[in-house]
């Protein structure tokens, strides 16, 4: 878990290899340094303290001096990401001389000298030191130099170790030390004060901004344009204190009571002990009594057996079986031992024990494996309070976009100090004039705008019963173009139907019986294994288990009971399953059958086995069941059919779920202890039973949304772990494989002396194309030589396949991802590690599952969604208790709707801030200002149009593109520039030829409006000693009264212009509540525009002016508003034209897939048919590193 030194030690890698990955810079804080940077604090006014709070990498830099991490007192963190943001971390000390002054600290480490706590302890010192990273604790590694995780066991422990240094549990002074060291075993969230809250929001550089924009306007005396900005700032800061309160609620609430479990664990030397969870330390041995217990832990079952309810992590509430750890004396680790298997031996944190079997030498005993934020539920914790910050392009862009609008700020700043100071004004006016005009280009809600819309869309989100988790996803879900989906449960129906049984019997297959119509199943050895070799439970009255198990066994006719409700004379232990022939079944030699011991089914061994006792005798037998082919490894030769691959052949080609089953007779001592028996040893040698052929049906909606998907030409991919032929057969079924595409399939085998790795590519060909729709199809390859007239073509591939492409063909992988669609047999790791390659060649993807086996790719993808009936699944970014597919199109439409609503707000508030920006650049030539409530009118109009533009709904069809990615874009750039140069020239025509007109004249004052429209009147006189008649000579003029009308008509107009509808959102009109009060408003400064009432112009600080000049203000907007929509629409946003504009200059997709197709597009030898490559030696190109969480990993079944 720690990293490599640099040779000066002063850097190294921090969780090298993990999610948590970062850099770490050992510093050392020097003494003059320190004392230099509180003079600035205080010379600064704090002012060099927030700059630090903001860059703590600066605050490090300036206060400290490079060491070696052994000596540092302070270290930087830096992101090993794109990001690489810092952090700034004290070295913290505990000292343990009073737990081991008085004993030699060796002696508690006797044995576990490896331990990471005996390895962090300084001697003679008796010191640790540690830094707390995002909830975790990391100490200092004395011989190793350089920091380690703790808070769990050594993942180097083997089997034996762990089972002889924990089994008995920890003695009390190494509890004392462990918990001292690993700290307490308690996911704390705590509820944020809402001062801290208040304090952390206000210190938001945005607000900083909007303080300084509010002593301007205050200085100005512009008390109602500062008030209504106040009032709206404090608004702001008090919806998000409230959203960050009741969100620290709702995760406190949600582990609250993971702190407060009653538990019993075993001390050594001195029995059982109970206490709250919260002491419990790694190595604890805990007792597992009682039929309901929440663990509060991660834990290695080393005694008896447990089942467990793991829906809180994977989002599927179905009984797992959870076995012992192996005592056996081996050198590998335990994980490693077990290779991914080793999830059935782990209690994860948050699950709940729902059953537990004693084993002789009492109750269930589990080893405290990871504690805290460490365990499987701290890590999801940790996601949602650290979520992976969002490497979006619309973000950065509008960074850019801030800091342009900033330039051009400064650009006014100069030529507002300039204008005054040539004016010989004070220096105190002219600086605050100037920063006047700097503040106006950047408006303040600029950063809020790109949020308006996804607000909205999260709320219609939730209306169509789709959570979210991270809000700021949904614009990345309107960039989707490939969309990855589960198979069983998301394409498919969740449980399959049996269709019937292939017994096998002297190496040939029987004909196949059918469940519908040929009665029960006849008593036989297949028909023992379908009752007994399943994970199913019988619990409050019912059973429960894997769907398919129980299609399974219902196909049987027979029941199944606990044997503790049986009398002992039964022949069955008290802690095994017991099944017997129901009144359904066929007659059967026998009373029924204990299944004494388990061997749970994995994704990575694809099997599942049992051994079972006949009730009444002491005959033992060994079944199993899984994938036919793995299977078919384990039984004699002599007893598998020729026929086998035909045959299997034959049903996955057709969709169906196939599994096969085998059977041994084994010869047991009745002192013979199953954990000590070797599974490889037992699972040898069977006979072949036959094929459980089951049906797993397409959803309704499958079907459909596909159909929706190919029509958007948003790419979809088959991610599953099921059979591959199933896998293309269910893909061709579904559409997902167009009918008369080539399939080619993708065959990769791993080195072996002397062959070197090697990829096969053999073409696939629905024989039957022009089938009737009931008809199954059914899939052959093609001889070789032959070819196919279709020019499109699709890779299909297991995940055996893919990951030795992935490590030994690199450079072949991604253009085979372009044409990707199916694979078949995927682990849940290598699901992600799928998901993270279609990300480098720069799609966006989304991803579909259940939650059970997909968490991994789900977290992983941009857009991840689970069909769950939960409200919030922790499993990914969106939830949907839609169970089908349907709720993709909706979230990508909702994602293309929130994109454009972004866009819009964000181009509108830019105009607003350039439209004052530019107004205010006028006045100045001339020492004038817009008044305070033509400031608040035009803030009105433009807050309108900003709170209501994003209700426009999404268009309910999806468009076959998707909206610009881009705020750097030519169409938005020159949208954006158009309309600037429009309004400047609108405004400067305003400016310039009003000063023309006849009855145009130098009035300081206002004056009331007489016949003949004339402002000859002076109102109140000409005061000029006070200081508001002073703010009304810096604003009332026929230039002001003029722009002013321009500027709020085309304010009004441009929410028209940039409110759109079509393609990617319902049509303007139905956004009634956007345009009934742009309507209003609009009206409303027409009204103004040619009212003559004394009341509203004064306090507008306006003057009167003839009818004809407000007819000609009139025309101009007018023109303005057919041009605007003339350019946008026709131009500007005309797909067909920038198209062209592209084919003729030659410019093409810079994107990494694009690319690739068309390089592809000019090879006549792609795609390879037929044919074999071989790789240039046996060694890897490129290592692939997949993260697979080390708390947790699901399983495929």
């Amino acid at each position: 878990m720690g990293g490599k030194l640099s040779l000066d030690g002063h850097h190294a890698l921090l969780g090298k290899g993990t999610e948590d990955e970062m850099e770490i810079f050992g510093y050392r804080t020097q003494v003059v340094r320190r004392a230099l940077c509180v003079a600035g604090y205080l010379f600064s006014c704090g002012a060099l303290l927030l700059l630090f709070y903001w860059k703590p990498e600066w605050d490090v830099w300036a206060n400290c001096v490079p060491c070696h991490l052994e000596e540092a007192d302070i270290v930087l963190l830096r992101a090993t990401d794109e990001f690489q943001r810092y952090k700034r971390k004290k070295v913290n000390s505990l000292n343990l001389q009073h737990l081991l002054d008085s004993e030699k600290s060796d002696l508690l480490f006797s044995e576990d000298q490896e331990s990471v706590i005996n390895r962090a302890i300084t001697r003679p010192g008796l010191k640790v030191r540690f830094i707390q990273v995002q909830k975790i604790r990391y100490v200092w590694d004395v011989p190793g130099k350089v920091f380690v995780r703790v808070g769990s066991l050594e993942d180097s422990n083997t089997c034996y170790a762990i089972h002889r240094k924990f089994g008995d549990g920890l003695t009390k002074r190494q509890r004392d030390l462990r918990k001292l060291v690993c700290g307490p075993n308690a996911i704390e969230i705590e509820i944020r004060p809402i001062w801290k809250l208040l304090f952390k929001e206000i210190l938001n550089p945005f607000y900083f901004f909007q303080a300084f924009t509010l002593t301007l306007w205050l200085s100005q005396t512009y008390y109602e344009f500062a008030t209504a900005l106040i009032i709206l700032t404090f608004v702001s800061i008090g919806l998000t204190v409230y959203d960050l309160r009741q969100q620290s609620v709702k995760l406190h609430n949600l582990v609250e009571e993971h702190n407060k479990v009653r538990v019993t664990a075993w001390i050594k030397h001195e029995g059982e002990h109970q206490f709250e969870s919260c002491h419990l330390v790694p190595g604890d041995v805990l007792l597992l009594e009682g039929q309901k217990l929440s663990l509060p832990c991660d834990a290695i079952l080393l005694e008896g057996s447990c089942v467990v309810n793991e829906g809180m992590l994977t989002g599927e509430s179905i009984p797992v079986t959870k076995t012992p750890l192996p005592q056996v004396d081996n050198v590998q680790p335990w994980k490693k031992y077990s290779l991914e298997d080793h999830r059935r031996h782990v209690l994860f944190c948050g699950t709940e024990v729902i059953q537990t079997r004693s084993c002789s030498k009492g109750p269930p005993r589990a080893v405290v494996l990871q504690t805290g934020f460490n365990t499987a539920k701290g890590d999801l914790v940790r996601s949602i309070l650290y979520p992976k910050p969002l490497n979006f392009r619309i973000y950065r862009e509008a960074f850019f976009f801030i800091v342009g609008q900033f330039c051009v700020g400064v650009l006014g700043l100069i030529y507002g100090a300039c204008v005054y100071a040539e004016n010989k004004r004070p220096v105190n006016e002219t600086a605050l004039m100037a920063l006047l005009l700097l503040s106006g280009v950047i408006n303040p809600a600029l950063p809020a705008a790109l949020t308006t819309g996804i607000v909205y869309a999260q709320r219609r989100l939730r209306k169509r019963k789709i959570f979210c988790i991270s809000p700021q996803r949904i614009n990345i879900c309107g960039q989707i173009n490939l969309v990855c989906f589960d198979k069983t449960g998301t394409l498919t129906e969740d449980g399959l139907n049996l269709f019937g049984v292939i017994p096998c019997q002297d190496s040939s297959f029987l004909p196949l019986h059918s469940f519908s119509s040929s009665g029960p199943l006849p008593w036989g050895p297949l028909c023992q294994a379908m009752a007994t070799c399943h994970s199913l439970l019988f619990l409050e009255g019912r059973l429960q288990g894997d769907p398919m198990d129980l299609k399974m066994f219902e196909g049987t006719g027979w029941e199944m009971e606990e044997s503790g409700s049986e009398e002992p004379e039964s022949g069955a232990p008290r802690t095994c399953s017991v099944v017997k022939p129901g009144p359904n079944a066929s007659k059967a030699p026998l009373e029924g059958m204990a299944i004494l011991h388990q061997f749970p089914f994995s994704s990575s061994l694809l099997r599942m086995s049992v051994i079972t006792k006949e009730l009444g005798k002491d005959t033992h037998g060994l079944y199993m069941k899984g994938a036919p082919e793995k299977v078919a490894s384990f039984c004699q030769a002599s007893t598998v059919p020729p026929s086998f691959q035909a045959e299997l052949k034959s049903f996955t080609a057709q969709g169906f779920r196939v599994i096969a089953l085998a059977h041994k007779e084994l010869s047991l001592d009745a002192g013979d202890s199953f954990r000590d028996l070797d599974r490889d040893e037992l699972e040898s040698g069977l006979t072949f039973l036959g094929l459980l052929v089951m049906e797993n049906r397409l959803k309704d909606e499958t079907r459909p949304v596909l159909e929706e998907l190919r029509e958007a030409r948003i790419r979809t991919v088959m991610v599953t772990g099921d059979n591959l032929e199933t896998a293309i057969t269910v893909g061709r079924n579904s559409g997902m494989i167009p009918s008369g595409d080539r399939v080619i399939l993708v065959e990769a085998s791993d080195p072996e002396d002397p062959h070197p790795v090697s990829v096969t590519w053999q073409v696939m060909e629905d024989t039957e194309s022009c089938k009737e729709k009931d008809q199954d199809s059914f899939i052959t390859i093609y001889g070789k030589g032959s070819t196919s007239s279709s020019s499109d073509f699709h890779f299909a591939m297991n995940g055996k396949t893919f990951q030795v492409i992935q490590k030994f063909f690199s450079s072949l992988l991604p253009k085979i991802l372009v044409n990707g669609t199916v694979f078949a047999r995927m682990s849940p790791g290598q699901k992600s590690s799928l998901v993270e390659e279609f990300q480098k060649l720069d799609y966006y993807v989304g991803m579909c599952g259940d939650g059970a086996n997909d968490c991994g790719a789900l977290k992983m993808a941009h857009a991840g969604i689970s069909l769950s009936d939960q409200e919030a699944s922790v499993a990914s970014p969106f939830t949907s208790q839609i169970t089908n597919i349907e709720c993709v199109p909706i979230l990508i439409r909702e994602g293309r709707a929130a994109f454009i609503s972004s866009f819009a707000v964000f181009k509108y508030v830019v105009l607003y801030g350039m439209i004052i920006f530019l107004g205010c650049s006028l006045f100045y030539w001339q020492l004038q200002i817009f008044g305070n409530y033509q400031f608040l009118f035009l803030d009105g109009v433009a807050m309108a149009a900003c709170l209501t533009m994003s209700l426009t709904e999404a268009n309910p069809k999806l468009a076959p593109f998707r909206p610009s990615g881009r705020l750097i874009s030519p169409p938005l750039l020159l949208s954006i520039i158009f309309s600037i140069l429009s309004n400047l020239a609108i405004q400067t025509c305003g400016f310039v030829f009003v000063k023309r007109q006849a009855w145009y004249a130098q009035v300081r004052s206002y004056s009331p409006c007489f016949s003949g429209n004339q402002s000859s009147f002076p109102f109140e006189g000409n005061r000029t000693s006070n200081g508001t008649s002073a703010i009304r000579h810096m604003v009332i003029s026929y230039e002001n009264t003029t722009l002013y009308h321009l500027d709020t008509l085309d304010l009004c107009i441009l929410a028209f212009v940039f409110c759109k509808g079509r393609p990617f959102r319902k049509p303007l009109y139905s956004n009634y509540i956007f345009t009934c009060l742009m309507s209003i408003w609009l009206a409303l400064c027409v009204f103004i525009l040619f009212a003559d009432i004394e009341v509203i112009y004064k306090g507008l600080q306006l003057l009167c002016i003839p009818n004809l000049w407000r007819g000609y203000i009139l025309i101009m907007m007018v023109v303005r508003f057919a041009v605007s929509i003339f350019v946008e629409n026709a131009l500007l946003e005309n797909r067909r034209l920038w198209l062209w504009i592209k084919a003729r200059f030659g410019i093409h997709s810079s994107t990494k897939y694009r690319k690739l197709q068309r390089q592809m597009e000019g090879d006549a030898s792609w795609p390879p048919t037929n044919h074999k490559d071989f790789a240039a030696d046996g060694k890897s190109n490129r290592k692939s590193e997949v993260y697979i969480n080390p708390a947790y990993e699901n399983i495929e079944s």
